[in-house]
């Protein structure tokens, strides 16, 4: 069942009740006393003159526009006419761009209200112009059906649309009227010819009447919840209908209200939804079905309605396989009825009346379905309730349930998670253990074939099943610091590294804001693997280390770790920012232990971020950890009685897991028609031209862009206007030539480009940055790539 085009039926269905009742009852702005309207020179002209006229001209429809709004302002009436009817001319003889329509759309819906009758007729017209403009666009952002909605509802009000579901006029709220002269004057009808028109619509001897007056009851039904609730009643009315057609529309119609959250069934609806569901016709049946799948159901009892009589219905027709699918949908929205039906299953498995339960039954396998969709509803108390018998007998029917959850989960993760609630080995998390002589670790060796599986049993995991395992990585993460000082530090690495790729096999595997959270984890665990190696280094006194482990490069990684959890994440909540705020009192400790007390740029680093926390702790919400606390009362005591060391022992890293509405800031970068076996010619001396295409994902107005170019100890920074991409928030991109202009004195060479951004975040390190690039602070955004250049001879 197709979902009806929202807009273009509403604005069809809108003008044909417009065009039928116009006959009988005419428009009221026609109604009264008529005005003297000017002739229309500007607006014959344009028409005459036609698109290329318009084209023509030397600020394009833009100018026109914009020369038109100012004019309609003025004080003469006649004058501000006249310029919307020029605005109309404008819209119907240009291509006019998106924002073109929405200055003319303004502007009318300014003047609705205007004094002079003729201004407000030349208004409605406009904005009706406006509608239909906005219809046949193919806009790229898909915005065009909210700013018709919104549209509509500046020329109808609720009112008239619930006049339009009753043949008897609605009378006005009498408190509503105003007082003219010291006497009340009650409020006229805007439009009494809408009385019933969707009724006398239904009632039309035409099938074909009445399927578009179904249509269009459902595709108005978003726009009111009083309207919704009141077409809801006419549209059951019609599922009698002796037209097939007629039953299907207003099937799809419900679907549409259903769809959008407006469709409330309630007990006196319930014996007609029951009665589709056993129909006759197999396409009223699979229409009724995916209805159900989205409703919600109020009381327990018409739940178990509806999960009986969709057994009833598999067991008459037991080759319509999808009606597990509905019975999945169903119960996991309605987590805590589904749970009730799951122990009264297990009594019935555990203790069958008959003797013998068989396992193939429609009716046993519809009802584990149900059972087992509690995992996957929002209930959060209900999941730990579900038997454990349950899932035992849910593995022998692994293959069907499996396909009535369809995609939400693959068939591997699916019989790992039954696994895990049965107690049955599948995938099992070893924890590192404290014992009596030191600690018992895995090995390389034991870990590989476990992310082998892994990679296996990860694709398209449900979020509950890789949140389950993104708590046990995060407890292997706690235990594994607690023991750190026991451990060998080989181990403490191999254990952490294992997480990592865990989590970046997750990610890989995992989209949207769950997707983020999981590459967030990661840069969180690089950050714990950074401090681990820091606080060894205090511990064997190693500051004079030279290599990858020396305490100056290991804090210069922690704090580009930091870098970019800050900045190339959006969407934070309160408790990932005090995670992060945290790891940078403990970077900026590092610090004055390096330097002393005595160095005011980390000083100030630390006082900005203590300042951060107390912002973020302020309404109550959320409470500094010991830690924090700990760090801010040395800071406001000049760290005079406060050992630097000891405060580094109160760290402790806890993960939340409480991510909310993250996304993840990244961008791509590519070089057009360059390869090594393809370089690009340049002469030498002269500046050389970069073919770039860029695309930049969740990237806001406010982060200030640059692209590096870097030849030998060459370094250019070139400042990217993100007025110049296209797109929308989420993804912007551009193909763009950049000069770059120190160009060696060679044969060859390689030009090596990188995206970085500005972080305001301050960092650990002291950088310098030349008066043509960045400011402060920066990171890396997108892979460094090479760009190839060959001389050539210059003529």
């Amino acid at each position: 069942m197709e979902e009806p085009p929202l807009l273009a039926s509403t604005s069809r269905a809108t003008a044909s009740v417009a065009s039928s009742s116009s006959a009988n009852c005419p428009d009221p702005m026609d109604e009264g006393p008529s005005v003297s309207v000017p002739g229309l020179p500007f607006a014959e002209q344009l028409r005459a003159a036609g698109r290329g006229a318009s084209s023509g001209s030397p600020g394009g429809p833009e100018a026109q526009v914009q020369a038109l709004a100012s004019i309609s302002r003025g004080i003469y009436p006649l004058a501000r006419a006249e310029a919307l009817r020029g605005l109309a001319a404008v819209l119907e003889t240009a291509d006019a761009p998106g924002g073109v329509v929405e200055l003319c759309h303004g502007c009318a819906v300014g003047l609705m209200r205007d004094e002079d009758e003729g201004v407000r007729l030349a208004s409605v017209r406009l904005i009706a112009l406006c509608a239909d403009k906005l219809n046949t666009r193919e806009g790229s952002d898909g915005n065009g059906d909210n700013q018709t909605d919104i549209m509509f509802l500046q020329r109808v009000s609720e009112g008239v649309l619930l006049q339009s579901l009753s043949k008897k006029v609605i009378k006005p709220n009498t408190g509503s009227g105003s007082i003219i002269k010291g006497e009340k004057v009650p409020p006229k009808l805007i439009y009494p010819c809408a009385a019933g028109i969707f009724v006398h619509g239904i009632e039309d001897e035409f099938h074909q009447v009445r399927t578009a007056a179904c249509k269009s009851l459902g595709a108005l039904s978003k726009l009111s919840a009083q309207y919704a609730q009141k077409a809801l009643d006419l549209l059951m009315g019609m599922m009698n209908d002796d037209t097939e057609a007629v039953r299907l529309q207003t099937l799809q119609a419900l679907f549409h209200m259903a769809t959008y959250g407006c469709l409330t069934v309630q007990e006196m609806h319930m014996h007609m939804f029951l009665g589709l569901l056993v129909d006759m016709n197999a396409s009223i049946r699979d229409a009724t079905r995916k209805i159900l799948g989205l409703v919600n159901l109020p009381k327990l009892q018409m739940f178990k309605s509806a999960i009986d009589v969709l057994i009833t219905s598999l067991e008459k027709h037991q080759e319509e396989q999808e009606i597990y699918s509905v019975l999945f949908s169903v119960g996991k929205n309605h987590g805590n009825f589904s749970a009730n039906i799951a122990k009264h299953l297990a009594k019935e498995i555990s203790m069958p009346s008959d003797g013998e339960l068989i396992l193939d039954k429609p009716r046993i396998k519809a009802l584990l379905i149900v059972s087992i969709s509690v995992a996957f509803s929002d209930d959060k108390h209900n999941k730990r309730d579900i038997p454990e018998v349950i899932f035992s007998h849910a593995i022998s029917l692994l293959g069907k349930i499996s396909c009535a959850i369809g995609e939400v989960v693959d068939q591997n993760s699916l019989l790992s998670y039954f696994c895990q609630r049965t107690g049955i080995p599948f995938w099992e998390t070893k924890l590192p253990s404290r014992e009596s002589e030191g600690c018992s670790v895995e090995t390389v060796a034991d870990i590989r074939p476990r992310i082998e599986k892994t990679v296996k049993s990860t694709k398209c995991l449900d979020e509950v099943l890789t949140m389950q395992s993104v708590k046990s990585i995060i407890e292997t993460v706690e235990r594994t610091w607690t023991i750190r000082k026991s451990c060998n530090i080989r181990d403490v690495r191999n254990i952490l590294r294992t997480c990592k790729e865990e989590l970046r096999i997750l990610a890989s595997n995992s989209s949207g804001s769950t997707g983020a959270f999981l590459s967030f984890l990661c840069e969180y665990l690089d950050a714990v693997q950074f401090i681990v190696e820091i606080l060894r280094s205090f511990q064997l006194d190693n500051s004079y280390d030279l290599g990858p482990t020396s305490p100056d490069i290991l804090l210069e990684k922690l704090d580009t770790s930091i870098r970019r959890m800050k900045c190339c994440y959006a969407g934070f909540n309160r408790g990932m920012e005090i995670q992060v705020c945290e790891l940078a009192l403990l970077a900026n400790l590092f610090g004055l232990s390096k330097v002393g007390i005595q160095s005011k740029l980390v000083l100030d680093k630390l006082h900005c971020v203590i300042n951060r926390l107390d912002c973020l702790c302020a309404d109550g919400s959320c409470e500094l950890s010991y830690f924090s606390r700990e760090i801010k009362k040395a800071f406001d005591a000049n760290f005079v009685g406060h050992d630097i060391f000891t405060l580094l022992e109160l760290f402790h890293p806890k993960p939340t897991t409480d991510y909310g509405m993250l996304k993840t800031i990244s961008a791509d970068l590519q070089v057009r028609d360059n390869d090594p076996e393809n370089s690009s010619t340049y002469v030498c001396g002269l500046p050389v031209a970069v073919s770039l295409y860029i695309s930049l994902c969740n990237i806001s107005s406010q982060d200030r862009l640059w692209l590096r170019m870097i030849v030998g100890e060459s370094i250019q920074h070139t400042f990217l206007e993100l007025s110049s991409f296209g797109g929308n928030d989420e993804v912007k991109s551009c193909s763009t030539i950049i000069p770059f202009y120190a160009t060696p004195m060679a044969c060859s060479f390689v030009l090596r480009a990188c995206l970085v951004m500005e972080c305001p975040y301050g960092s650990v390190s002291i950088r310098q940055e030349c008066n043509r690039g960045p400011s402060g602070s920066i990171i890396e955004l997108s892979d460094e790539l090479d760009v190839y250049f060959v001389c050539t001879k210059r003529r």
